[in-house]
């Protein structure tokens, strides 16, 4: 793989668990990796709890935006090298096609936007599911890239998403 890496997390709306893997790949992976994310049901805005948690971690916010994956289907779409669903409906949906046939693999996890039984617990599932994000992030930075055809690379992948 060229470096650096780059790596499309999907989710549906776009707007939670995809836009905070996004930021914090690119933040903490070291320049290794260029995260971008998008939706298959784009809800147009990142919600207001993804951008406080970022914000917490001391991420930057700038060009964080809920966008459709046709973005990075197109002939003029960065090159994508992996593609990472985060939830579980977008991993079951028919994806487009790819240009250059990326790896993909499946991270899901709960949608913290759907926990809305008070200001704490929204804020509690944000910071567990940003938690969640970067220990998987970190596990597949740590990967010897350079050693690992693609079938490793894939079951690599679908491990970090079982832990």
């Amino acid at each position: 793989m060229k470096m650096p890496v780059q790596v499309l997390f999907l989710c549906t709306g776009n707007s939670a668990r995809s836009i905070m893997a996004e930021a914090a790949m690119n933040a903490l992976a070291g320049g290794r990796f260029r995260a971008f994310s998008a939706g298959s049901q784009p809800r147009g805005e990142v919600h207001p709890a993804a951008l406080a948690q970022l914000a917490a971690q001391g991420l930057p916010l700038e060009g964080l935006r809920s966008k459709s994956w046709d973005e990075f289907a197109g002939p003029d779409a960065p090159r994508i090298d992996v593609v990472i669903t985060v939830c579980g409906s977008a991993a079951a949906e028919t994806c487009p096609v790819w240009p250059g046939h990326p790896l993909t693999a499946h991270w899901g996890m709960p949608d913290p936007a759907a926990v809305d039984t008070s200001e704490a617990a929204t804020r509690q599932a944000f910071h567990e599911a940003y938690t969640v994000l970067c220990r998987r992030i970190d596990a597949f930075a740590a990967l010897p890239l350079d050693q690992l055809d693609e079938a490793s690379l894939r079951q690599q992948l679908e491990a970090i998403g079982q832990a």
